[in-house]
């Protein structure tokens, strides 16, 4: 069984019209991962999540759903004197979405800083992988930032893979500058990078995926997957000097895209967390996303992926 450390924060999510219908749920990137890739690796993998969060009933209440799921939250600390953040969600006619944050002072911001991150950071060393976001790192204050960096760069000195979704959020640095100095310093030791190209090209100013392959190579990258929503995807294995595309199958009718990107890695992780070829683990991915955005919400419910076969054959690869 392959032991899996996700880390990030996971906040309150509110989704719906100011002063109308509103649902409440909680969601976040490296959490809506840790969820899908625990209900689609079966026992072949030990989810464990990474995160601070309150002492209050709805923590309590985060940690009772996570056990529920299969994720394990032995590595989530509990700070008695801050609480989860909180996002709310409105969603325009084509199924997009926009987002309000109240995060600055959540728990999960300041994990590094908790008495017992040094327990945390002993348990990652018996991990086989560990996966974060950009969003993991653009959260933390700057020297824990640094810190988690320096972490992560020993903890792949011993063999621990890194899987890092760069996932750019503009509103978390303060510059452009920054996140391209400190995504730099990941890539180095990164062993499957997961970005997607709108982001690419925000942050890096990449014009194709062509671009956007040739720099994570050049950063030290050892296998990249590039997202391309309803395109599909390249996966490049920069040692084995391979790379695939694998194209969607399209969505008859997109509900939410909240956690596409999130669920794609979870089914790519499934397939290879079981040793499946990059093109299954792709096909998995999108099967997955496209499911997803044909609901509400970043977590849909169980039921909703009762219908996905992982290990039933998919179409369309072109190789180049």
């Amino acid at each position: 069984m392959k032991r899996i450390a996700l880390i990030g924060e996971c906040m309150i999510e509110l989704n719906g019209a100011p002063f109308g219908d509103m649902h409440q749920t909680y969601g976040g990137d490296s959490l809506n991962t840790a969820v899908y890739l625990a209900r689609t690796a079966g026992k072949s993998a030990e989810i464990n999540y990474v995160s601070a969060l309150g002492c209050d009933a709805i923590s309590d209440g985060m940690i009772a759903r996570w056990h529920q799921e299969g994720v394990s939250t032995d590595l989530v600390l509990r700070d008695s004197s801050r609480q989860p953040g909180l996002y709310l969600i409105q969603l325009d006619d084509q199924g997009e979405r926009t987002f309000l944050y109240w995060r600055n002072q959540s728990a999960a911001r300041y994990m590094l800083q908790h008495p017992d991150f040094t327990k945390v950071a002993d348990n990652l060393t018996k991990m086989d992988m560990v996966y974060l976001s950009g969003i993991s790192l653009a959260i933390l204050p700057k020297e824990d930032r640094q810190q988690l960096i320096g972490l992560l760069q020993l903890l792949a000195s011993t063999g621990v893979e890194i899987l890092f979704d760069t996932n750019y959020r503009p509103a978390l640095w303060a510059s452009a500058e920054q996140a391209r100095e400190c995504y730099q310093q990941v890539f180095s030791f990164t062993a499957l990078a997961l970005v997607t190209n709108d982001d690419e090209a925000s942050l890096w100013g990449d014009s194709n995926e062509e671009e956007t392959l040739e720099r994570l190579k050049a950063a030290g990258v050892r296998q990249a997957v590039v997202k391309m929503g309803a395109k599909g995807n390249y996966h490049e294995d920069f040692t084995a000097q391979t790379r695939t595309f694998v194209a969607t199958t399209p969505v008859k009718q997109v509900i939410d895209t909240t956690s596409a990107g999130d669920s794609f890695n979870a089914g790519f992780m499934a397939g290879l967390i079981n040793g499946k070829s990059p093109v299954k683990c792709s096909e998995q991915g999108h099967l997955l996303a496209g499911t997803v955005i044909q609901h509400k919400g970043a977590i849909i419910p169980a039921q909703a992926m009762a219908h996905i076969q992982f290990n039933k054959q998919e179409p369309a690869l072109c190789e180049h």
